[in-house]
Order: C-alpha cells, then sequence, then structure tokens
C-alpha cells in the first residue's frame, strides 16, 4: 500500500500521526533578551497542533547565549527554559502532535537585529556579543561584523558539552524529538562548507575532517537522547555557489551516510544560507524538493533505517501528499503556509477526503 499525507510514520518507537511537520520558524520574540518561551511561543507551537500537524518544532533554539541569532531568540541552556517550555510541549502531545526542538549554535551569523529592524549586526554596545566560528572570518555584512573568535579545541569541547546539556533540558521538558540544526550558514554548516572552513588542523580540510565535529555533535545529542525517540538533522543540501568550491548535493548524500550510522533517523533537506552570493533557484513551488529527493534515492543507508524531510515552497494538500505518495519524502515539512494557515493539515484532510484520518478538536467541530 502506497503511503500518503495521513499515513503514521514509525521512528524507532515514536509514532507520528501524519506526514506534516511544521517547520522551524525564528520568532524573535523573547521579552528581555532571556531566551525564555512567552505566551506567543504558546500561542504560535501550540495552534499548529490542534491544526493536526504531525510533528511541531520549536524555531532554532540556542544551546548557548553566544549562539542566539539575534537577542531575542530562544534558548534552551539552563533549567529555566525547559520549564518555560514544559507547557507548550504538554499542549502539544495533548492535541496528539509530536513536539519537537530544534537545537541550534548560529557562529558568525549570530548577534544581529531581528529581520523587521533591519537584520543588522550588532556590537556589543548595541546589545551583540562576540560571534564564535571556525574561523576569525566574519560573515560579510554590508556593515561592520560583530566581533568573532576562531574556535579552538576548548570551545569545540564547550559547545558539544552545551548541545548535549540541551538535549537533557529538552527531554525534561517533554519534546520526543530532537533536530540538530547544521544548515543556513550557521556553526554546524560553517564547519561543513570549505567556503568557511580552512582550518587547518583535524577539523578543516578534507572532508572528513570537515564533517568531524557536526558528527561529534550529533553523537553528544544521541548519546543523551533515548534510543526510542528519533533524532533529526537539517542540513543545506547544496551551497548553491556553483562557481567556487563549496558544499554541494553529493557532499550532503554522503554526509547522511556518516549521519545515519552516528544515529540520525531524518535527514531534513533545505539548502543555502552560507554566504550572500549564493545563485537561489527560483523561489517556485517545492523548488528544494529534488534535493530531499537525491538524499533519499543515493543515499546508502536503508530506507527504514534514514528517512527523509522536504521543505522549501510547499503550500498545498495536494503538493504535500504528492512528495510523499511519489517517495521523493517521507515527511512534508511545511514553513509559510503554517504561518498563514495554522489549520493546513485540517485543511488537507478535508481537501483531500481524508477527514476520518485526523482529530479535528470537538470545540472546532461545527467548523468542519
Amino acid at each position: 500500500m502506497t503511503d500518503d499525507l495521513f499515513t503514521p510514520l514509525d521512528l524507532s518507537e515514536t509514532t507520528i500521526p501524519n506526514r506534516v511537520m511544521v517547520s522551524p520558524m525564528c520568532q524573535y520574540s523573547c521579552e528581555d533578551r532571556d531566551g525564555l518561551a512567552t505566551d506567543w511561543h504558546f500561542q504560535h507551537l501550540t495552534s499548529r497542533a490542534v491544526g493536526g500537524a504531525g510533528v511541531v518544532m520549536t524555531e532554532a533554539t540556542a544551546v548557548e547565549p553566544r549562539g542566539r541569532i539575534s537577542p531575542e531568540d530562544l534558548g534552551i541552556w539552563s533549567d529555566d527554559h525547559a520549564d518555560a517550555l514544559s507547557d507548550i510541549t504538554d499542549f502539544v502531545r495533548e492535541q496528539g502532535s509530536v513536539p519537537a526542538i530544534q537545537l541550534a549554535h548560529a557562529g558568525r551569523k549570530a548577534a544581529t537585529s531581528r529581520p523587521w529592524e533591519g537584520h543588522d549586526p550588532l556590537q556589543p554596545d548595541e546589545g551583540g556579543w562576540e560571534t564564535l566560528a571556525p574561523t576569525d572570518e566574519p560573515y560579510p555584512y554590508e556593515d561592520d561584523a560583530p566581533p568573532i573568535r576562531e574556535a579552538t579545541e576548548a570551545d569545540l569541547a564547550d559547545v558539544r558539552e552545551a548541545f548535549a546539556d540541551a538535549a537533557r533540558r529538552s527531554l525534561d521538558a517533554g519534546f520526543e524529538i530532537a533536530e540538530v540544526h547544521a544548515a543556513h550558514g550557521y556553526l554546524l554548516h560553517e564547519f561543513l562548507s570549505p567556503v568557511t572552513n580552512t582550518r587547518e588542523d583535524a577539523y578543516g580540510g578534507d572532508f572528513e575532517s570537515r564533517i568531524r565535529f557536526p558528527l561529534e555533535v550529533i553523537e553528544a545529542v544521541r548519546e543523551v537522547w533515548p534510543d526510542e525517540k528519533p533524532v533529526f538533522l537539517r542540513i543545506s543540501a547544496t551551497d548553491w555557489l556553483p562557481d567556487r568550491e563549496s558544499w554541494t548535493v553529493a557532499d550532503s548524500i554522503r554526509f547522511a551516510d556518516r549521519a545515519s550510522e552516528a544515529g540520525v533517523d531524518l535527514i531534513d533537506v533545505s539548502a543555502g544560507g552560507i554566504h550572500p552570493d549564493q545563485q537561489v533557484p527560483d523561489g517556485g513551488p517545492g523548488y528544494q524538493i529534488g534535493y530531499g529527493r537525491r538524499v533519499r534515492e543515493e543515499s546508502d543507508a536503508a530506507p527504514e533505517d534514514l528517512k527523509v524531510g522536504a521543505v522549501g515552497g510547499i503550500t498545498t494538500p495536494e503538493q504535500a501528499d504528492s512528495l510523499v505518495r511519489n517517495e521523493r519524502a517521507d515527511l512534508a515539512i511545511v514553513g509559510r503556509e503554517h504561518l498563514r494557515d495554522p489549520y493546513f493539515t485540517l485543511h488537507a484532510a478535508q481537501k483531500l477526503g481524508r477527514e476520518e484520518e485526523v482529530d479535528v478538536p470537538p470545540q472546532y467541530h461545527r467548523a468542519f
């Protein structure tokens, strides 16, 4: 029988009720710049669970303060942060959805203002801080970048421990899926890509050396994350820089195999973000889905051991359903359409004639 958008997905001992996931989307909404979840985060995440999504994932959640993209980013670097998230995970689970968290470190793209405030780099006297990266080469902003630190091996050990501690706290907060963020030009992607990783030690140089630190982080998270709960990995399949040595889809396929060996259950395939010179293709419907299909089809990992999520321009129920039916991906990861329509999955069930496959909250029955 062919899988479709409403076929449950079993990962380890966790069952996702359908193949729709709310993509991690930064909200830049923490008050007092403390990284603690607020009423806004509760509303944003729980409404998508009421809307029927199989997985509801937080925005990029910083494992340490210097790993925030903006001062207003969500964090998970203390027990207080875990406590602030626990009501959200409880409510998401009560709606039948699976609560998930994206663990992140922004690397050299940290310390910027919010998008609606210009998304400009912030100096320390403006509320910014020293960023951390594979080298001391800053992101090429039009304005001066914040001060940057080339990560020492001691720094890398601290970041590994921060990811592991964040995973422990995420478990305490009630999350059932942990995703390691290694995409979009942030710290782990910076180690993967030869565009940003020009180190000459054991963490830079050839492919094996460049994937070393991201794999160590995955292993650190997997060591504390229970075997019965899945670990996801978000990658940028390509740097979109064809005119220079860069990270490619072929590299992503090789890395997916190694990540699977390290304990990753699903690869969340996105693209780009490493450099402003990237050549982004026309952002039409499903413009990145082909990357996920290639990882799914060309990886050496067994299909039952490594699943793939597709993201990018998924806007309609038919589109999401077809990518699962046609075996281009195992999970439809829907971002901006969920901002427009928190009830995307319920509406998809109606449109596809699958109302019996979703649990509409009784309070909403009269509308469906």
